[in-house]
């Protein structure tokens, strides 16, 4: 019988094909490690057969320090476009079995194609990281390389969603392209980032740390705020940027995917808003309870939940539209504005309105934190930058007073008078300049330090309530568009998307404004 000869064009490409492949042996030691390849993390992520690679065959031209005989097809990083959820996104994935992941000239300009085709379609970009940072044996073409990247991150940011996924040690310029996208996601106990690793610490400060202490996923997602999402392992993570991107539009010209639901998507438990907020202003409680009472099927996708929880960011549907939520955390530094909330808070805004993503914002709000601590730290200016994301924001800004808004941080948080469309109140809500224990205090020091204090106190507490700080009197004043039930919030907020979802505002021309970093 015949054999039939494969054209020989069809078997160098599958010999091309094989020799991008990683070798079966380092691919056992990573599965080992319990690592995935790049490769497997593509195919992981995206929709089933929906990936098409761009650059696989790219080779590095460098001959410095042996370079000559460390090549391989794709040059460390696999670069293409796909789908994810049926909707179209470009990414790339390190390759950390070559040179570590590091950055050179070639694996540089596979990534900028990426971002550049990204860019000029109106789609997503998604990076999976695992690198060591600059290419050393190519020198200052590898710095250049980073930098081409850092430009197009700038150049994307606010027209199309940029998302980081962090899988191991990542350093140097690999860190600072993360940085400036719009959300990162670590993996516990197997994603670290950092400026310069242990050694290079040790060498400069003589100081002993570990890498988990320096820069693991725990430390960026409590005490850094770096990071943005926790994942537990790698199937976590691609579950985590399949549904941050369901709530996302493609790019800065589209709104964010409306979702057709019916009375099926009531929240559980809604009837019992109305008696979930204490009367009593100090005593705490937690606000993700509200949030679950009035969003759809009572579901919060949190973003950067473990970091200033005083204040939680995330993103909900109401009536099917996407919406940003902005809530103070009453059983977190009695919900409190210190520096890392206002950061936090700022930074999720403009990220909802570069989006088109409207912001409801829940109230419950003592002030801002004073002491010398925050005040030698910039709680000014870190707490206007909060202040000037609201101003700025001009998709629709829907706002409810759940119990107490004090001092500015009434008036940052999505208030009127900083272009806040629909402004409403629950009826326990306490609104004015400090709260009735403190301003009893100051208005009344006289009389309650020459007559019987402990017994007036709380008489004046109760009338300053009534006089000055109740919602009735803010309504009258147009600063309040409602007072309203609780329960009743959810229809309201609904009813004012669907008539307000494509508000406009026009804007003076200028290049920018100078927001106070």
């Amino acid at each position: 019988m015949e054999t039939t000869k494969m054209n020989p064009n069809t078997e160098m490409l599958e010999r091309r094909k094989q020799a991008a492949a990683v070798n079966p042996a380092v691919a056992a030691k990573r599965h080992e490690k319990g690592s995935l390849l790049a490769r497997e993390r593509v195919d992981k992520l995206v929709d089933p057969g929906s990936f098409l690679e761009i650059d696989r065959y790219s080779l590095h031209r460098c001959s410095n320090f042996g370079m000559d005989e460390k090549k391989h097809l794709g040059d460390g990083v696999i670069t293409g476009q796909a789908r994810i959820g049926g909707r179209p996104v470009y990414l790339f994935a390190h390759d950390p079995t070559f040179l570590g992941g590091a950055l050179g000239e070639v694996f540089a300009r596979k990534v900028c194609k990426i971002m550049d085709l990204a860019k000029q379609a109106g789609c997503p970009v998604v990076g999976l990281n695992e690198s060591g940072g600059a290419r050393i044996q190519e020198g200052v073409s590898s710095l250049a390389g980073y930098a081409d990247i850092f430009y197009r991150n700038v150049a994307c940011s606010g027209v199309v969603p940029q998302i980081s996924v962090i899988y191991g040690p990542c350093a140097g310029g690999a860190v600072y392209s993360p940085a400036v996208t719009d959300f990162t996601i670590m993996v516990r106990d197997q994603s670290y980032m950092f400026i310069t690793g242990p050694d290079i610490v040790r060498t400069v400060t003589g100081e002993e740390i570990t890498f988990e202490q320096l820069g693991g996923a725990v430390v960026h997602n409590e005490k850094s705020g770096v990071a943005n999402f926790l994942a537990e392992d790698e199937e976590d993570s691609f579950d985590l940027v399949r549904s941050l991107l369901s709530f996302l539009p493609g790019n800065n010209l589209e709104v964010p995917p409306f979702i057709e639901v019916g009375e099926e998507a009531n929240p559980p438990g809604a009837e019992q808003l109305d008696s979930l907020v204490p009367t009593d202003p100090s005593k705490p409680y937690d606000m993700h309870e509200v949030i679950k009472r009035i969003v759809d099927f009572g579901a919060f996708f949190e973003v950067s939940e473990f970091h200033a929880k005083n204040l939680l960011t995330g993103f909900a549907r109401l009536g099917g539209h996407v919406v940003g939520i902005v809530g103070n955390q009453p059983s977190v530094l009695a919900g409190v504005l210190d520096i890392d909330a206002s950061v936090k808070g700022a930074r999720f805004v403009r990220f909802c309105d570069a989006f088109n993503i409207p912001i409801i914002t829940l109230v419950d709000v003592p002030g801002y934190l004073p002491g010398k601590v925050q005040e030698h730290m910039g709680i000014i200016r870190h707490g206007a930058k909060l202040l000037y994301s609201y101003c700025e924001a001009t998709v629709p800004k829907l706002t409810c007073i759940t119990r107490k808004a004090y001092g500015g941080a009434f008036d940052v948080l999505g208030s009127k008078n900083v272009g806040g469309d629909l402004n409403l109140a629950w009826p326990g809500a306490e609104i004015a300049v400090i709260g009735a224990e403190g301003a009893v205090n100051i208005l009344y020091r006289r009389q309650l330090a020459a007559e019987n204090g402990k017994a007036l106190f709380s008489r004046y507490v109760q009338e300053y309530r009534e006089r000055f700080a109740n919602p009735y009197l803010s309504a009258e004043l147009g600063f309040i568009d409602d007072v309203v039930l609780a329960s009743e919030t959810r229809k309201i907020f609904i009813e004012f998307l669907t008539v307000q979802r494509d508000k406009r505002v026009e804007r003076p021309a200028r290049k920018h404004g100078n927001i106070p970093l």
